[in-house]
């Protein structure tokens, strides 16, 4: 028998689930760290997390504060930021994990594969040749070669730079 080691899983077995959308979790502050809520960058309408149960390493979401299903709910200020997001975290990821390739993706709906289908949210998937191995078509498991912690680590410094990049900018008007 071949066995999978995958011990992060027990932690997502074992804890309690949000009782609500876990984007709208992204608004809360203060009663959990950015880090444990795997927050990387805050704007003023939208944020970067990375995605706790990622389809590769890097695996990040971006989502606007406001809670709407449809890209039609957005206003153009949110819809704006949320794509210049998109940018910055393609940007970020670049430097820190030299993909090769993105998936970039939004399913609207539950029939389209939203997991949460009433809070729009932008899949970030980093690729390289070969992260798809035959793991995935022989067991239909995906293997993750990298905590989520190390690889928030890997994120943070280049997201500070975002922040205060965006800062300046915002203070300078522009």
């Amino acid at each position: 028998m071949e066995r999978l080691w995958a011990p992060w899983r027990m932690e997502f077995i074992l804890n309690e689930k949000p009782s609500c959308c876990i984007f709208c979790l992204g608004e809360m502050q203060g009663e959990e760290s950015e880090k444990e809520r795997l927050v990387l960058y805050r704007d003023t309408l939208s944020f970067v997390m990375m995605n706790r149960y990622p389809y590769t390493t890097g695996h990040l979401l971006v989502s606007p504060y406001r809670h709407v299903g449809s890209l039609q709910d957005l206003t153009a200020e949110e819809m704006l930021q949320l794509f210049e997001n998109v940018r910055r975290a393609c940007e970020v990821t670049t430097k820190a994990l030299s993909p090769q390739g993105f998936n970039i993706g939004i399913n609207l709906g539950k029939v389209a594969g939203a997991g949460v289908d009433d809070h729009l949210h932008i899949h970030i998937v980093p690729r390289w040749v070969g992260d798809a191995n035959f793991m995935t078509v022989v067991a239909d498991v995906r293997v993750i070669p990298e905590g989520l912690l190390a690889t928030y680590e890997k994120f943070h410094p280049f997201f500070r730079e975002v922040r205060a990049t965006a800062e300046t900018q915002r203070n300078k008007g522009t």
